[in-house]
C-alpha cells in the first residue's frame, strides 16, 4: 500500500476495498470529504420518514425491554451521523433523555455533532437496545471470485486471475452461491468476510434488536456475474480501487443471517413501521390546504422509500438478542 492509501497491485479485491476505502486518505476516512452522502443517495438522505420509522423501531425495542434506565442506539457505518439525528429529534422527550446514541465509524468525528452522540470504531460491547446497520454490510471488503480462482486487481481497476480458493472460501460458495466454485463456476463475491463482521456486531448486543438494510440477494436468485460497482459524486462508476470512489458489492443477507432471524423487504417493513406511499384525501386540499401539501410531500418521499425496483426492494436482517420478533 502506498503513502496516499493505494494499494501496489495486483492484489485480491478484499485488501484492495480496504486500502481505497479506510486505508490513510481512503474514500470514507479521508480528511474534509463530503462524507457519503455526497456520492450516494440513501434511505437517510431521502427523507426524515425513515429515521422516523427507526425511531418507532426503537420504541418498540424500548417497550420490549421493559423500558430500562438506558436506551442504547447504536448506527453502524454512521457516516456524518445524520441517522442518530433525526431517531433523537423523532423520539418522545422521554425517550431521547434515556437514549445513548453510538456513532460507529472509521473516519474522524464531523464537527457540529449532537453533543450526545458517542463517535466511536467499533460497537459497544454489552448494549442493551437497537443495533442499526444502514448500507453497512455493502462497504465491509470481500473477495472476488471467477471460475474457481481469486480475481486479483491493481490500482487502476485492471483485473488479473489468481490462485485456486482457500477452503473456507470455496466451502462458502458451495453453500451460498450454487454453481460459483468450480472450474466453470462463472464470477461472484465471496460475502463470508459480511457474515462475520454481522455477527461479531450482534455478538455485541446484550438484548435487543440487531438490523441490517442494505442492497441484497438470496441464495435461490444470485447474480450471475456479481454485483461489483462503484459510485462517484452521485453517479454509478466502474470499481476503481485507488481511493476516488466508493466500492460497493450488494450483500447475501441470508448467508449473514443467524438462528431466529427475519428477512423481508424495506417495503414491508417500512409499512409495520406507519410508512405508506398513499397520497391524502382529496377533501383535505379544501379544508387544510397547507396540511394538504405536507401529507401529500411525505406521500411521495414514502413511496421513494418503497418503491419497487429502488430502495423498497433493499432487504431488512432481522435479528432479535433476547427479545420478540420484530414484526410480530
Amino acid at each position: 500500500m502506498s503513502a496516499e492509501g493505494e494499494v501496489r497491485g495486483p492484489v485480491r479485491w478484499r485488501a484492495a476495498m480496504e486500502a481505497a476505502l479506510y486505508g490513510p486518505g481512503g474514500f470514507y476516512v479521508r480528511p474534509g470529504g463530503p462524507g457519503p452522502a455526497g456520492h450516494f443517495r440513501t434511505s437517510v438522505h431521502a427523507s426524515a420518514l425513515y429515521a422516523g420509522a427507526v425511531a418507532r423501531l426503537l420504541e418498540w425495542v424500548d417497550a420490549e425491554l421493559g423500558r430500562p434506565a438506558r436506551l442504547d442506539l447504536v448506527d453502524m457505518g454512521a457516516g456524518r451521523g445524520e441517522l442518530l439525528a433525526g431517531v433523537l429529534a423523532a423520539l418522545p422527550a422521554e425517550t431521547a433523555a434515556r437514549v445513548r446514541p453510538y456513532a460507529v465509524e472509521r473516519a474522524a468525528e464531523p464537527e457540529g455533532l449532537d453533543p450526545r452522540v458517542r463517535w466511536v470504531a467499533e460497537p459497544p460491547e454489552g448494549a442493551t437496545g437497537l443495533l442499526f446497520a444502514n448500507e453497512w454490510l455493502d462497504n465491509v471488503p470481500l473477495d472476488v471470485a471467477e471460475d474457481g480462482r481469486y480475481v486479483l486487481v491493481a490500482p487502476d481497476g485492471t483485473e488479473t486471475p489468481g490462485g485456486p480458493l482457500e477452503d473456507a472460501d470455496r466451502e462458502w460458495l458451495e453453500r451460498w452461491w450454487p454453481g460459483a466454485a468450480g472450474p466453470d463456476g462463472g464470477r461472484a463475491e465471496i460475502g463470508r468476510a459480511r457474515d462475520e463482521a454481522w455477527a461479531a456486531a450482534v455478538a455485541t448486543l446484550d438484548r435487543g434488536l440487531a438490523v441490517a438494510v442494505d442492497y441484497a440477494h438470496t441464495r435461490a436468485a444470485r447474480p450471475p456475474y456479481g454485483t461489483l460497482t462503484g459510485f462517484r459524486g452521485g453517479r454509478e462508476t466502474a470499481p476503481v480501487p485507488d481511493g476516488t470512489c466508493d466500492v460497493t458489492a450488494h450483500v447475501a443477507l441470508d448467508a449473514c443471517a443467524l438462528p431466529g432471524a427475519g428477512l423481508l423487504t424495506q417495503r414491508a417493513a417500512l409499512a409495520a413501521l406507519g410508512v405508506s406511499g398513499g397520497r391524502p384525501p382529496l377533501a383535505l386540499a379544501s379544508t387544510d390546504p397547507a396540511g394538504y401539501v405536507r401529507a401529500l410531500s411525505a406521500a411521495g418521499e414514502a413511496a421513494e422509500l418503497t418503491a419497487r425496483g429502488g430502495l423498497g426492494d433493499f432487504g431488512w436482517l432481522v435479528q432479535p438478542v433476547g427479545t420478540g420478533a420484530w414484526p410480530g
